[in-house]
């Protein structure tokens, strides 16, 4: 049997990153809808600090922020933006995890946030189309291909210029 010995460190961290995914989110929500994106199209900023955490840490503490994320989106806004936010992430995680997983390709982080992006939303209306029992959603896929590519370039920068001060939680914990 093996055990895993959390370090104070480790929690104390991952607590961290949680309270700054959080944060975004909540900073996220203030903006006032941008006239111009379709409505639901969202910047997707928490999502930089589950992309630092997928990077730096590995996929178990990455699926633990992305279930503490999950469940403050139950708590805070119900079932149903629950039930979108975990398809959305868990998807988006995976892809992101499967090109990290390709070793011998040299993947930068704007395309793997590309992906993820589009992921995320593909996964969304895959979900909403379950809730609703109807395909009718997937009119709007180029929608949110196209927007899922322009979110998933700016978060990709944003974290290229938030590295540096992210790196100082890098202690592989």
């Amino acid at each position: 049997m093996m055990k895993h010995k959390l370090s104070v460190r480790t929690i104390s961290t991952t607590a961290l990153l949680f309270a700054l995914s959080v944060v975004l989110m909540i900073l996220e929500n203030l903006i006032p809808p941008i006239p111009t994106l379709p409505p639901g199209v969202k910047l997707g900023l928490s999502n930089v600090v589950i992309m630092y955490s997928l990077f730096y840490f590995g996929k178990p503490r990455t699926f633990l922020l992305l279930a503490l994320k999950i469940g403050f989106v139950f708590i805070t806004r119900g079932v149903t933006a629950c039930f979108l936010s975990a398809a959305g992430g868990i998807f988006s995680v995976l892809i992101m995890a499967l090109l990290l997983a390709l070793q011998k390709i040299r993947i930068s982080y704007i395309i793997i946030s590309v992906c993820a992006a589009v992921a995320h939303n593909i996964a969304q209306l895959a979900a909403a189309s379950f809730l609703l029992s109807s395909t009718a959603v997937f009119y709007y896929a180029p929608l949110l291909v196209l927007s899922g590519v322009f979110m998933g370039i700016l978060t990709g920068t944003l974290l290229r210029v938030m590295m540096p001060a992210m790196k100082r939680l890098d202690r592989r914990t």
